[in-house]
C-alpha cells in the first residue's frame, strides 16, 4: 500500500459514530422524543435552518446535568473499532479530530473515551454547578471550525480529510483534500464525497483512508 497521505482526519459525531442520530438515545431518556422527531422532520423538509434544528435539539437537555447526558451518550449504540481505527490512524502519524455540531459535554465525552486528539464543537450553553442551561446564540459553522482545526494542527487543507454524513460535512468535503461519506442517507452528501461508505466498523474507514489520496496537492 502507498504511504498514508493525510496528516488530519477530522470526523463527526452523530449519525457517523453513532448507529443513527446521537440525540434519539437522550431525547428517549428525557422524554422529550415527539420535540426531537418534530425537528428532525422539519429540517429534513428543509422547514428550519441548521441553527434552529440545533438550538431545539441542545433544549432537549436544558436543565439536567452533564453526569446524565454522558450517561446515555456512553450506552448510545456507536460503530465497533473507533478506538482501534483512531490508533491505527495515529500510528501512521495522523492527528485524529472530532468536528461537530455536538456541545463541549458531549465532545468531551468522545475525545476522552476513544483518545481523539482534537474537537471543535458548539457551545451555546452554560454549564452551572454541572447542570446544563437554556441553548443561546447557537451558530453552526463547520467550515470555521475545521480552519481552527487546521491551524491547531499545522495541517494543509489538501493533507485533510473529513468524514461524515449531514449536509454540513458534505460542505466541509469541498474544503479539504477529500471527503468521506459513512453511512449517509443524503444523496447530496455522497455525491460530495470522494468515497462513500457503510459499515458498522470504524476501522473500515482507517482501511479506506489508506487508499484514498487527496484530490489536489
Amino acid at each position: 500500500m502507498d504511504r498514508f497521505r493525510w496528516r488530519l482526519v477530522t470526523v463527526d459525531i452523530d449519525g457517523t459514530l453513532t448507529r443513527g442520530h446521537g440525540w434519539r438515545p437522550i431525547a428517549a431518556a428525557f422524554g422529550r422524543t415527539s420535540e426531537f422527531e418534530a425537528s428532525n422532520r422539519q429540517f429534513y423538509a428543509h422547514e428550519i435552518g441548521e441553527d434552529q434544528h440545533l438550538a431545539n435539539i441542545l433544549g432537549i437537555a436544558t436543565g439536567h446535568t452533564v453526569a446524565e447526558v454522558e450517561a446515555i451518550v456512553e450506552r448510545t449504540p456507536k460503530l465497533d473499532g473507533i478506538a482501534e481505527g483512531v490508533r491505527v490512524l495515529h500510528r501512521h502519524g495522523a492527528r485524529v479530530a472530532l468536528l461537530s455540531h455536538n456541545p463541549s459535554y458531549v465532545t468531551s465525552y468522545y475525545r476522552r473515551t476513544f483518545a481523539f486528539d482534537d474537537e471543535e464543537g458548539v457551545d451555546a450553553q452554560a454549564i452551572t454547578d454541572g447542570r446544563i442551561g437554556p441553548p443561546a446564540g447557537v451558530h453552526a459553522d463547520k467550515v470555521r471550525a475545521v480552519e481552527l482545526l487546521l491551524a491547531r494542527a499545522g495541517a494543509q487543507r489538501f493533507e485533510t480529510v473529513h468524514v461524515g454524513d449531514g449536509w454540513s460535512d458534505a460542505r466541509v468535503f469541498r474544503t479539504v483534500g477529500g471527503g468521506v461519506a459513512l453511512n449517509s442517507f443524503l444523496p447530496e452528501v455522497r455525491a460530495a464525497a470522494d468515497l462513500s461508505l457503510s459499515t458498522r466498523d470504524f476501522r473500515d474507514v482507517t482501511a479506506a483512508l489508506g487508499a484514498l489520496s487527496p484530490r489536489s496537492a
